[in-house]
C-alpha cells in the first residue's frame, strides 16, 4: 500500500468527526447560546447543511480545471480549519461579556462570527468531498486492484467511525461548564476539540 493511503485515512477520520461533531450541537447552539427561537434555528441549519451539499460542485470545478485535487485538499481544508476555529471563538461567552452577568452583551458579534465560520466550514467540508476519495483511489496502480478495493472499504469505515464518534462525544463536551467568569455550557470546547482535529487532519 502506498503509504499516502495511511494519511488519507486519517484525513478523512478527522475531518468526519470535525464537521459531524460540529454539527451535533450547532441547533443547540443557536437556541441555547443565541437565544434564537425554534423556526430561525431550524431555517439556519438546514441552509447550512443544504450548502454544505452545494459546494462539492464549487470543489469538483475548481480540482478539475484550476488546482488538481491535492491543491484543492490542502487549500480547502485550511478554509475549514479556519472556519472551525471562528466557529469555536464564536461561542466564547466572555467574549463580549463585559459586565459579567453570564450572558454576552453584544449578541450580534457572536452572531456574525457564527456565520462568517459556518460559511467557511461549508466551503471547506464540501469542497473537498468530491476530492479525497478520487485523490485516495489515485495512488494505486493498475494491478494493484484488490488494494484499491480493500481501501475503499477502509475509506468508509473511517468516515463512518468519525460521524458516529463525534455524534457521541461532541454533546458530552458540550454539557461541561467553563467559563473565565461564569459558567456556562462549554460550546468552546464542542467546537473546539472538532477544530483541533480538523488542524491535526490538515497536519496529516
Amino acid at each position: 500500500y502506498p503509504l499516502s493511503i495511511f494519511f488519507i485515512v486519517v484525513n478523512e477520520f478527522c475531518e468526519r468527526f470535525s464537521y459531524y461533531g460540529m454539527r451535533a450541537v450547532l441547533v443547540l447552539y443557536f437556541k441555547y447560546f443565541l437565544q434564537w427561537d425554534d423556526n430561525l434555528s431550524t431555517a439556519i441549519y438546514h441552509t447550512f447543511v443544504a450548502l454544505c451539499y452545494l459546494t462539492p460542485i464549487l470543489g469538483a470545478l475548481i480540482a478539475d480545471s484550476w488546482l488538481g485535487k491535492f491543491k484543492t485538499i490542502v487549500s480547502l481544508s485550511v478554509v475549514y480549519t479556519i472556519g472551525q476555529a471562528v466557529m469555536s471563538v464564536s461561542s466564547i461567552n466572555d467574549l463580549t461579556d463585559h459586565n459579567r452577568d453570564g450572558s454576552p452583551d453584544n449578541v450580534s458579534v457572536h452572531i456574525a462570527l457564527s456565520m462568517i465560520g459556518l460559511i467557511l466550514i461549508a466551503l471547506g467540508t464540501g469542497g473537498i468531498k468530491p476530492c479525497v476519495a478520487a485523490f485516495g483511489g489515485d495512488q494505486f496502480g493498475d494491478d494493484q486492484e484488490k488494494q484499491r478495493s480493500r481501501f475503499f472499504s477502509i475509506f468508509y469505515l473511517s468516515i463512518n467511525a468519525g460521524s458516529l464518534l463525534s455524534t457521541i462525544i461532541t454533546p458530552i463536551l458540550r454539557a461541561q461548564e467553563c467559563g473565565i467568569h461564569s459558567k456556562q455550557r462549554c460550546y468552546p470546547l464542542a467546537f473546539g476539540v472538532p477544530a483541533a482535529l480538523m488542524a491535526v487532519s490538515l497536519g496529516k
